[in-house]
């Protein structure tokens, strides 16, 4: 998750500042060989593969900091999060695919970095490659895994991670529903908010705000990095050399790279990557075929399913988009997907055919609508009400973001379905979308799709 901001550098490059400038940043990389001694590794494919680690690494927060952000503890060495961004060949796309930590693995021979014992292959969860073998080993686990061939290396921590967050102004996210976490402190009201690096750290770390666990936090993960890149992009600070200069200073001073991955990449690659946008990002997680599958002696793992996860590698080695082509369609994020929302349209006006329009209109954005409307007892309404029994109450507030204007009125005792009285007022369904709702094959949506709608 830390590796959010190593996309950023990405996209920050694209300021075209001097070589002198970022060759000053580059001592400040700690370099490590991950690639040392790799024997029969995946064919090259097109476009570049990074590898993003992100690990616990907490030595240089305040003591002030852990206790705010709940990051007591000593720090593990362990991974927490890893990714694969692809950049396209033509510099014009970057596909970001998270890998759970907790997938099944199983991992090449190697030696045991702690113990110096030599292994066989062995069953493992993903995030064991990295305390077993270290950045080597994870580096061919997930080749093997996936047979892509990662070009490059980089490890983040927590420390480059609230830094650079603070240092670009705040990261804006939004959220239909409250997210509280005691875990990590995160609490969140519905709404639009401005995260600095603290917050927004407890943001991309909480797993305890639904029961989705890692796949939920992935989830924010990447809408987070959706929300990074339009800052980037759009405050200002690719042309401005001296905020570039502070937020690749914050990102790179606690950063592992690859001995590959300097300054000439960094300026070639950002001066090719010049009209990066939120719309030119992808985001999507591989696809899991199995939710608890126990393996003996690891524990409780995500297996990926086959057939979906080959495609998607595939797709990645072919240098071909993960997302389907598509008009951008702004939508309202929402509690509950439509599909889900049940709806009784009445015409509460003396107009003819008002309830079948806004049946109809329903429909088409995807409410389970009864098409069958009926004239309301009151044909004076001037309001559009939306009408719900009170344990429906989150239905009942995605219904009424589609109907801007909508009064909400409880009825205990409706049941299910949700009415819509159709007001005078009625001009427009407004386009919603669940939070946690997937897209296109492999659960893809694109970075312009994820940010705050206006």
């Amino acid at each position: 998750m830390r590796a959010v901001t190593t996309l950023s550098v990405v996209v920050l490059a694209s300021a075209g500042i001097g070589h002198a400038v970022m060759s000053s940043l580059d001592a400040d990389i700690d370099r490590i060989d991950p690639f040392k001694d790799m024997k029969n590794r995946p064919r090259a494919g097109h476009g570049m593969n990074v590898l993003l680690v992100g690990t616990d690494g907490r030595d240089r927060i305040t003591r002030e900091e852990r206790h705010r952000y709940r990051l007591g503890g000593a720090p593990c060495r362990c991974t927490d999060t890893i990714m694969i961004v692809h950049i396209s060949e033509d510099r014009e796309r970057a596909s970001v695919v998270s890998l759970p930590r907790d997938s099944y693995a199983v991992t090449p021979p190697h030696t045991d970095r702690t113990t110096g014992k030599r292994h066989g292959g062995h069953p493992v969860k993903l995030n064991a490659a990295y305390a077993e073998g270290g950045p080597e080993l994870t580096v061919r686990t997930v080749e093997q895994m996936t047979r892509v061939k990662i070009d490059h290396y980089l490890e983040l921590d927590f420390t480059s991670f609230m830094r650079t967050v603070d240092v670009v102004g705040g990261v804006e996210i939004c959220t239909a529903d409250p997210l509280k976490d005691r875990y990590t402190g995160l609490d969140l009201p519905p709404g639009r908010h401005t995260l600095g690096g603290g917050q927004a750290l407890q943001y991309v770390r909480a797993r305890h705000v639904d029961g989705a666990s890692d796949l939920g936090r992935m989830k924010r993960q990447q809408r987070f990095m959706a929300a990074l890149v339009s800052r980037a992009t759009s405050s200002g600070i690719l042309l401005n050399p001296l905020k570039f200069r502070d937020v690749t200073r914050a990102v790179l001073g606690s950063v592992r790279a690859d001995k590959g991955f300097g300054t000439d990449e960094l300026l070639d690659l950002g001066r090719a990557m010049r009209n990066f946008s939120p719309a030119s990002s992808e985001f999507t997680t591989v696809p899991i075929g199995r939710m608890g599958h126990a393996v003996k002696g690891v524990g409780s793992t995500l297996k990926w399913d086959p057939v979906k996860s080959e495609r998607l590698f595939r797709a990645l080695r072919e240098d071909r988009p993960l997302a389907v082509k598509r008009p951008v369609r702004r939508a309202v994020l929402v509690p509950v997907a439509p599909q889900h929302i049940r709806v009784q349209v009445e015409n509460g006006t003396l107009t003819p055919g008002l309830g079948r329009r806004v049946d109809a209109t329903l429909a088409a954005h995807g409410f389970r609508t009864t098409r069958a409307p009926v004239n309301a007892r009151d044909r004076a309404v001037r309001r559009t009400v939306v009408a719900y029994d009170p344990r429906w109450d989150r239905s009942a507030k995605s219904l009424a973001a589609a109907l801007p204007g909508a009064e909400l009125r409880p009825v205990k005792g409706l049941g299910p379905t949700l009415r819509v009285i159709a007001g005078a007022d009625f001009r427009e369904v407004r386009k919603v979308r669940a939070e946690s709702q997937a897209e296109g094959e492999f659960g893809v949506v694109r970075g312009d799709e994820v940010r705050c709608a206006p």
